[in-house]
This record gives structure tokens, C-alpha cells and sequence, in this order.
């Protein structure tokens, strides 16, 4: 089911922030049939895939789709010729094999650096401090480009830890976006899930990825 009325909202808030925003619609689950009704009403939406497996049976190339799910260094082979976008670029054993794959295709792949800004052991990212560090060690890789930064903010009820977070990895991007050159285009800001996503565009955000909040609970 595709929660239509707040789709409609949506539409208002980002209006109402007064610049461009992406939205990435956070397919985890939902079936091939649900994607297209959704793009039918929103041909302007991008379909964002956690799971390499679940990414290559919806595959559909009339759509643009992100992997924004952790990604193993084994699965990038898979994904590589069909993910517009990878969000989760997060250490050099898995740039490594991105430029391995893109180099055989002849591409250069866009990848955003994920940032762990809760310090979470239990998700990817890097730290906040090495962000800029980790950027520049990506030159040396000639079939990526480095197009933003991505985080997952903590699941929790405290707004006001959340608006701190968000705070400093405004922070982060400001200041990686002093790094552009040579294959550093820093543009996007993909934060802001279903739970957190006003929040989120308070604080800079250009890119959500909203699952729930469009589709409903998962079962």
C-alpha cells in the first residue's frame, strides 16, 4: 500500500524548505508491482535498494536506483552497472573493488561517504573526523566519484540528540565541500529516514530516504 496523503504532505514540506531535495523511496521489501504504482505517481522519486538480492529482482532500467544498504565487497559486481548512486562507501577495501568493477565497465561510479555520527559499533560509516581524510585517499581511485555524504542517525525519541547530530553533520559537509576538485563533487546530503526526516531537512539535508513513511509498516 502507498501512503498517498503523505505523499502529498511531503510535497508541501519540501516545497515549503525552499530547495532542491531528492527522495529516495526506500523499496526494502515492497514488490516490483508496488515500485511501479509508485513511480507511475511519482516519476520524480529515486528507488533506493538495501539488499544487493532484492536490488537485482526489482531492477527495473526505466528507473534511476541507489544501493543505500551496507554493501559487501563480493556483491559489488552485481550492482555496478545498475546502481545510479552507492550511499554506503564507508572504507578503502570496498572502494577498491567499486573502481575494480566501474574500470571494467568503463564508468565512474558516483558514491556517496557514509558517516557514522552516532559512533553506533552496530552500523557502517566512518567517524566524523576522518571524513575528509577518507575523501582525498579516494582519488586515488580513477573510476569513482565522490558526490556526498550519507548517514543513518540513531533511532531514538530524544529530538534534542537528534538536532545536535544533525547540526554537526551539517558540519561535516560544509566542510567537505571545500575538498571539490579532480573526482570530489560534493553536492548531496543524503540523511533523514521516515522517523527523522523534518528534522533532517532543518538541518541542510538535500537527499531523504523515506521507506515507512511512503509504503506504511512492514510486515
Amino acid at each position: 500500500m502507498i501512503l498517498y496523503g503523505n505523499m502529498r504532505s511531503l510535497r508541501e514540506e519540501v516545497r515549503a524548505c525552499g530547495r532542491d531535495i531528492t527522495i529516495v523511496a526506500a523499496c526494502k521489501t515492497q514488490t516490483r508491482d508496488t515500485v511501479a504504482e509508485l513511480m507511475k505517481s511519482a516519476p520524480d522519486f529515486v528507488l533506493g535498494e538495501n539488499r544487493v538480492q532484492e536490488f537485482i529482482e526489482k531492477y527495473d532500467e526505466k528507473f534511476a536506483w541507489h544501493f543505500i544498504g551496507r554493501l559487501q565487497t563480493n556483491k559489488v559486481k552485481y550492482i555496478i552497472d545498475k546502481a545510479e548512486l552507492i550511499h554506503s562507501l564507508d572504507r578503502r577495501e570496498l572502494a577498491a573493488e567499486i573502481d575494480k568493477q566501474a574500470a571494467k565497465r568503463k564508468k565512474v561510479q558516483g558514491c556517496l561517504v557514509e558517516v557514522n555520527m552516532g559512533g553506533e559499533e552496530s552500523k557502517g560509516g566512518i567517524a566524523a573526523e576522518d571524513v575528509s581524510y577518507f575523501i582525498e585517499s579516494l582519488r586515488d581511485f580513477s573510476h569513482i566519484e565522490v558526490l556526498g555524504i550519507m548517514s543513518v542517525l540513531p533511532k531514538t525519541d530524544d529530538e534534542k540528540l537528534l538536532h545536535t547530530l544533525y547540526k554537526r553533520l551539517y558540519g561535516v559537509y560544509e566542510s567537505a565541500k571545500t575538498l571539490n576538485g579532480e573526482r570530489v563533487d560534493i553536492k548531496y546530503l543524503s540523511a533523514g529516514m521516515s522517523g527523522d526526516y523534518k528534522i533532517a531537512l532543518e538541518h541542510g539535508a538535500n537527499m531523504l530516504r523515506l521507506g515507512s513513511f511512503l509504503f506504511g509498516q512492514r510486515r
